[in-house]
């Protein structure tokens, strides 16, 4: 079982979090002027990066909380977290 540092309890087994897709996609500003294919791209089109991507978490068997992580891909490696609203650190694989 992998160990997923919260930044409000330290360290717990993965089952204690959900995954919430990838972090830093902004809300668009005027969703009802979107056309179907615009929202479409919003809702379904994700990056899929080999190496680091930035994931949202949330810790909802602990602190309820959501945070960032980067996790790489390639081997599931979780690079640095940290909390919504920070910068993204700057990380390397």
């Amino acid at each position: 079982m992998q160990l997923i540092p919260c930044p409000w309890c330290g360290p717990r087994e993965e089952a204690e979090f959900h995954y919430g897709g990838q972090a830093h996609v902004a809300y668009p500003e005027d969703p009802s002027a979107l056309t179907d294919e615009e929202w479409a791209r919003y809702v379904f089109f994700r990056d899929n990066p080999s190496g680091p991507f930035a994931e949202r978490w949330s810790h909802h068997s602990g602190c309820r909380r959501w945070f960032n992580a980067v996790r790489d891909t390639r081997t599931h490696d979780l690079l640095a977290v940290y909390r919504v609203g920070e910068p993204m650190p700057e990380v390397t694989a």
